[in-house]
Formats: C-alpha cells, structure tokens, sequence
C-alpha cells in the first residue's frame, strides 16, 4: 500500500552542518493559503421562484464513510407502516426523526414517528452545524433520515408541502452511500377545468402540451442538495428504484418546521 505524506511531519535529518538560509519570502503564508476551498455548487433555476441547489463534494470522501458507518449502525432505524391509497403497506425504506422539543409533531401517510433528541445523537448535531455553515442563513431545527438498503427500496413522487414547513420550505438533504437517482418532476396543472366543453382531440393535444417538466440529479456519496423557494409547492421529487443500486444508502433530509 501505497504510503501517504503527512502534512506537518519533520523533514529527515539533512545530516551535519549549517541549516540553509530561507530565500526571501519562504516560510511566510499568502493571504488565503491553507484554507479549504469552496466546494463546488451547481444552482439549477427551476422557474417560478424554485431553484435547487446541488454540492456533489459538501463532505469529504474518507469523513463520509465513517459517518455512513456510525449512521447505519447506530440510529435506531424502523420501517413503519403506512397507508397509500387507502391500503397499508409497509413503507419501503427504513428511517428515523429527530426534531427540536416544542415542535408541531409529524405526520404522513397516516404515520407520526417518533420524534427524537439532537442529544441522542451528537453526530448529527456536528452535522447540521456543517450544513448551517454551508448555508448561512438557513435555519434547520428537524431532521428526517432514511436508508435505503438495495435496489428495492424508494420513494415514490411526493412534495413536502405540509403546512408545519410553511410556503416557502427549504429541504437540505445529504447523501451517504450507495449513489442514488433523484428525480423531480412540474407538478401537473389541473386541466380538468380547461378541458371543460372542449372535444376529447382538444381536450388530448392540451394535456399533451402541458406534459411535467423533468430533471435528474445523481446524488453521490458525501453530497448536498436543496431545495428551495416554491420547490415543494410547484414541483415533485422521488428516488425511483435502480436495479443498479445494489448496496446501502443512507440520506438525511434537513428541514425547518414552523413554531
């Protein structure tokens, strides 16, 4: 294996004599040298006031797999059930809530999961900090987690457009793991209305001409997404199942819930 340079370690002994003097200007540090540098952002407009913005490199690759580890081996996951279309059917995908004392409990799907304490798990209070300095003036104050543990496990189309997220809600969400296609989609508009008294052709080469909009974005371990603006009023998002996708996902989905 291949050994790596440790930054800060003692150079070997040169041996005897003077130590040589340092050309003008060596050993100083320039203004900005040694700072981490800004992480790549990819910002997609998604018209109407939404916008998403995308970080494929917000953590560090080695960092990101040891919390990948603590995370799937230390949150107490459940897969709950849930009710779609009036039936109960166990959600597919595991996940876990930890949320601020006070806060207007969660529901969805017919499920309100437990809502745990930042205390219980000081890993992700570390890192909710890196994401809050990553976003200044974003304010996350709940947390929803989820893992997907193989190409079978998904999300299927929805918005996060529960009144305890407000108008606007941002969603940060953050990727460890396996990587996973993320897909959103325009809402449909309700043709119901304007298809009223036209014909069955018109009617047809309307909806045809309204067909939702779509965008991908491949999430990959130690990355960052948002959503912002009108995203989850005007816009769907779901995480399909990949054939592909053979092994463990975990992603933790930040987000602020109203007083």
């Amino acid at each position: 294996m291949a050994s790596r340079l440790r930054l800060g370690q003692p150079s070997p002994n040169p041996g005897p004599g003077p130590s040589p003097s340092p050309s003008p200007g060596e050993g100083k540090i320039e203004e900005g040298e040694g700072r981490k540098p800004e992480p790549r952002r990819e910002v997609t407009d998604l018209g109407g006031g939404s916008e998403v913005v995308h970080i494929p490199r917000f953590m560090a690759r080695e960092r990101a797999w040891e919390l990948f580890e603590h995370l799937d081996k230390r949150i107490p996951w459940t897969r709950p059930t849930i009710r779609v279309f009036g039936r109960s059917v166990v959600q597919p995908r595991d996940t876990c809530y930890v949320a601020d004392k006070g806060l207007t409990d969660l529901r969805y799907s017919g499920h309100q999961p437990h809502a745990h304490s930042w205390d219980d798990f000081p890993v992700l209070k570390d890192i909710l900090k890196e994401v809050h300095e990553a976003l200044p003036g974003s304010h996350f104050n709940s947390l929803l987690l989820n893992r997907y543990k193989g190409c079978s496990d998904y999300v299927s189309w929805h918005a996060d457009d529960e009144p305890l997220y407000g108008p606007t809600p941002e969603i940060a969400s953050v990727t460890f793991g396996c990587e996973r296609e993320f897909l959103l989609r325009k809402k449909p508009a309700n043709t119901q209305s304007q298809a009223a008294g036209e014909s069955g052709e018109t009617a047809r080469k309307r909806l045809k001409v309204s067909a939702p909009q779509q965008h991908s974005f491949l999430l990959k371990h130690g990355s960052l997404l948002v959503m912002k603006g009108y995203t989850q009023r005007d816009w769907q998002h779901a995480v399909p199942k990949r054939a592909r996708a053979a092994s463990t996902r975990i992603n933790l989905t930040f987000r602020h819930v109203l007083p």
